[in-house]
């Protein structure tokens, strides 16, 4: 049930804002099975929930503009996964509280970034969202920063992101299936995972009209900051 509980907060977190699934589910989760079933688990979470997802934003997605993050991302992601089997729990369990304090600051704060114009550096945050990707499924902010520095509207942020999980959770999944990370443990977390990624997805989508999001997102943000914190100490 407490599975069920993290699973449900962080579908509706994702289908309120458009972001931080894994952010919030993960530091929660690797609390209740640890960092190596919550990594797989997760992943098989968000390809269920982000397949549906996508549907209210393909129209806005600019696949030109996320290729070369899908193409980056294809090759840090081996890497990532490679890191979660063979680095010891005790050490990448505080890189991912880093992680996810570091980007709860940043969205917290809202730094004006620099405006990035050549394309080219959508390959090196790429990179970095596929190793994050494989070790810790939060693949994410790097991607979210590279879209608030090419100044993405709106919709089209949503829709790119969206575009952008697709392929790569999918990636993910596969590399995961192959390196034998799918364990009876996954297996059995995964079906009480259902039931919160049904509610949450009803719950998120009647809420994302009806609440202000900005609000609603810097609650989030707060949050993720405590966790961050707990994974790190």
């Amino acid at each position: 049930m407490i599975v069920t509980l993290i699973v449900f907060l962080a579908i509706l977190t994702q289908a309120t804002v458009g972001f931080g699934l894994a952010l919030v589910a993960m530091p929660l989760l690797v609390a209740v099975v640890g960092i190596k079933t919550a990594t797989p688990l997760v992943a098989l979470i968000a390809t269920a929930a982000e397949l549906i997802i996508l549907g209210r934003y393909w129209r806005s997605v600019q696949f030109q503009a996320i290729k070369p993050l899908i193409i980056s991302s294809v090759i840090g992601i081996p890497l990532g996964v490679f890191i979660l089997r063979e680095v010891d729990e005790a050490i990448i369990t505080p890189i991912l509280g880093v992680v996810i304090l570091a980007y709860a600051l940043y969205a917290l704060f809202s730094p004006r970034l620099p405006p990035l114009a050549g394309r080219a550096w959508a390959y090196g945050f790429g990179f970095i969202g596929g190793i994050l990707g494989g070790a810790y499924n939060t693949s994410g902010p790097p991607v979210i920063i590279y879209g608030s520095c090419r100044r993405w509207p709106p919709d089209e942020f949503k829709g790119n992101i969206q575009g952008y999980f697709i392929p790569i959770t999918l990636l993910v999944l596969v590399v995961h299936g192959v390196s034998g990370n799918y364990t009876t443990a996954v297996w059995q977390n995964f079906l009480w995972a259902i039931p919160g990624i049904i509610l949450g997805l009803i719950g998120g989508f009647f809420l994302s009209g009806r609440l202000d999001p900005h609000r609603f997102r810097k609650i989030v943000l707060i949050l993720l900051l405590f966790l961050g914190l707990r994974l790190l100490f």
